[in-house]
């Protein structure tokens, strides 16, 4: 029963028509749906349901958005395609599933559609996300680090390239993080996709505006630093190695992590 749905959302007066019977969403399960903008054809937000999620999703409910950071994204989108008198179109991908299997789906989909108003990378995308052959082989062939310093690493893998970003820059900004926790690591550790990339020191942590941050845009509530690499023999420590099992939480969203030196 994992075949695709292809199904037009239709609003009259505001209202959600189209709804699942209790039958009928007791047979679908967990699912694994795209939201798309019929002005366009394009796929803008990837999500994972039960029951009625997908229509109460792309008639954009307030309980449904949430309040994580640049929800506004999505929430945006949804709106302007009802404002122009559109319905918000979906697909769901494959239905009857666990949440396992779901969040394996929901992941891959994510992965394939690049530019969606997604937050949150996938399920361990981090780890298992799209790499080129050799980067698999780097990643299960490199050692281990060994922290003998205190360090924060921060996960790069959606900022690093992102608009031409090198990977100081995209490491540097910005970040939901307590600065006071921060500025007690010796280093910040950027990682890719389990591999230490580089590392750095830093000289001052600063709230994300564009006063303090000039060419970047000013995100509330977020922090950067300004910094620079760590000296030579710090990078050769670190680079290139894996980041333990221990200091990865499995299927963690939070790109951030602490770690306290032996």
């Amino acid at each position: 029963m994992c075949n695709n749905l292809v199904l037009q959302l239709k609003m009259r007066e505001g209202k959600v028509e189209n709804r699942f019977s209790d039958h009928v969403s007791d047979q679908l399960k967990v699912y694994v749906y795209r939201l798309i903008d019929p002005r366009n054809g394009e796929t803008f937000y990837i999500g994972k349901g039960k029951r009625n999620r997908v229509f109460d999703h792309a008639a954009g409910q307030q309980n449904l958005l949430g309040d994580e950071d640049k929800q506004e994204a999505k929430i945006k989108r949804i709106r302007e395609i009802l404002n122009a008198g559109f319905a918000v179109g979906h697909v769901i991908h494959r239905h009857g599933l666990d949440d396992t299997t779901a969040m394996e789906v929901e992941a891959a989909l994510i992965d394939a559609y690049q530019g969606i108003t997604n937050v949150q990378g996938g399920y361990e995308s981090d780890d298992r996300g799209v790499m080129h052959a050799q980067e698999v082989i780097r990643q299960y062939e490199a050692e281990d680090a060994q922290f003998t310093h205190s360090v924060v690493l921060i996960n790069v893998n959606k900022s690093a390239g992102e608009d031409g970003r090198d990977l100081y820059d995209a490491v540097r900004y910005a970040w939901k993080i307590s600065p006071e926790k921060a500025e007690k690591a010796e280093y910040v550790l950027a990682v890719q996709q389990g591999l230490i990339k580089d590392a750095f020191v830093v000289d001052e942590w600063l709230p994300a505006t564009q006063a303090n941050f000039p060419g970047f845009p000013g995100v509330e509530g977020r922090y950067g630093f300004k910094g620079k690499a760590a000296p030579e023999e710090i990078r050769k420590l670190y680079r290139h190695k894996r980041v333990p099992d221990a200091y990865r939480k499995r299927g963690a969203a939070n790109p951030i992590r602490y770690v306290e030196g032996s």
